[in-house]
């Protein structure tokens, strides 16, 4: 049985990843920064449905923390797929932005995916079979007004994409980024009205989570092997 982690598992998307790629098969840790009770939720839900999950937080943006949390995790067996979920945004104009706002999303966004997936690459390298799939968005492809912070760690994930599918090909490892759109949930929840849906959305409608988790089970296929590196939105048309 294969093994996943995914981080922000608590989250809409997150949670919606955990469910598919338990029906998958897969034994699926969920992880919450700090709201455990939300991640175990989710992890006792895909257990009524014959699934196999156990929920986990720690800090991601704690190189400690997350070394602690990855050496119990790989004491029940080795991660092969790995889901860089977890992410934050905090938003203002840049002429108008707080430092601790920078240096916040950044921490989260990519000093978390750092740690997370340097912890736990060298034990997948050793099985010859892995799946690293990393959360960007569409604001990390086309920018976006009020995000410069955000959109500049999910630019920073497409390139670290990029480079580590290289460094991991020849060990049939894959690395590839997901690049939602406008997706229903609490991160969009009263942010965009149903006139700015219908008049910027060539599709006239937000994505569901479903359909961002519905891409990650592909990828975290064996008939995914040969895409690696790429950058796959998911936002209607939008770009």
């Amino acid at each position: 049985m294969k093994r996943a982690l995914v981080t922000g598992g608590s989250g809409d998307i997150g949670a919606a990843v955990c469910e598919q790629l338990a029906e998958q098969g897969m034994f699926v840790y969920v992880h919450a920064n700090n709201n455990f009770d939300k991640a175990d939720r989710v992890a006792q839900k895909i257990i009524k449905q014959g699934g196999q999950a156990k929920a986990i937080a720690f800090d991601v943006t704690s190189e400690e923390a997350v070394a602690q949390a990855i050496d119990t995790i790989l004491e029940d067996g080795v991660i092969q797929v790995l889901v860089n979920n977890a992410g934050i945004h905090d938003d203002a104009i840049l002429a108008g932005m707080e430092t601790e706002q920078w240096k916040n999303v950044l921490d989260v966004n990519l000093n978390g995916f750092f740690y997370v997936t340097r912890a736990l690459l060298m034990p997948m390298m050793q099985t010859r079979w892995g799946r690293v799939i990393n959360m960007s968005s569409l604001a990390g492809v086309m920018g976006n007004r009020g995000q410069t912070n955000y959109a500049a760690t999910k630019a920073g994930l497409i390139g670290a994409t990029k480079s580590l599918a290289q460094e991991m090909a020849s060990r049939k490892i894959t690395v590839n980024a997901i690049a939602p759109g406008v997706i229903t949930g609490e991160m969009t929840s009263g942010v965009f009205s149903d006139d700015w849906v219908k008049n910027n959305i060539p599709m006239k409608r937000a994505g569901t989570p479903e359909e961002v988790a519905s891409l990650v089970d592909f990828l975290a296929s064996d008939n995914a092997a040969y895409i690696s590196g790429q950058v796959i939105g998911v936002n209607g048309a939008m770009a």
